[in-house]
């Protein structure tokens, strides 16, 4: 299973409140899970990156 799928997994059991949370900062900037799932969804390179970092911190 790949880091995409992965996120995929973990974000569609997430509720929704917790969707709304800052999860990562990326260029200084704070990302939520909603964003993150935009990004991925979209195959951005930030998404990639973001992906990165979410398997780096072991959250994914």
């Amino acid at each position: 299973m790949g880091r995409r799928e992965r996120f995929q997994k973990i974000y569609n059991n997430l509720p929704l409140n917790l969707r709304l949370e800052v999860v990562l900062v990326i260029d200084g900037e704070p990302v939520t899970w909603n964003v993150i799932w935009l990004e991925v969804e979209q195959r951005t390179k930030i998404g990639e990156r973001m992906l990165e970092k979410l398997e780096a911190l072991k959250i994914i």
